[in-house]
């Protein structure tokens, strides 16, 4: 069970990296999926990504205190609206923009309601 869970972590991790370039795709999800993917499979993997510079104070957040930081919302909002605007653009057909909106809205009301998580500095 080991090696499946290797596999999804370390494709949960290309998927957030590429997020860093790819601004639809979300990193920050996808860090915290291949954390708890790691936890199961790799601690060495496990403890990187948790003491990695940009990676780890994300993963802290969720994992003590289920939190998103301001600015991890902020892109996370921006990003999502992004994509329905170039759903828009693409001429997605309605049908779709109303679910995709319905999603959207849920989700962001979720990630705009979460702790933002301890104040640092």
């Amino acid at each position: 069970m080991k090696p499946l869970w290797f596999t999804a972590g370390a494709l949960a991790l290309v998927l957030g990296i590429i997020g860093i370039f790819l601004p639809l795709l979300p990193t920050t999800p996808f860090v915290i999926l291949a954390a708890a993917c790691f936890a199961r499979s790799s601690e060495r993997m496990h403890d990187w990504l948790l003491n990695h510079r940009s990676f780890g104070p994300a993963i802290r957040n969720w994992r003590e205190h289920r939190a998103i930081s301001p600015r991890g919302k902020k892109f996370a909002l921006i990003a999502m609206a992004g994509a329905f605007v170039i759903s828009l653009a693409l001429g997605v057909p309605y049908w779709a923009l109303l679910a995709q909106g319905l999603v959207l809205v849920a989700m962001g009301s979720w990630i705009a309601t979460r702790p933002d998580g301890p104040k640092t500095g």
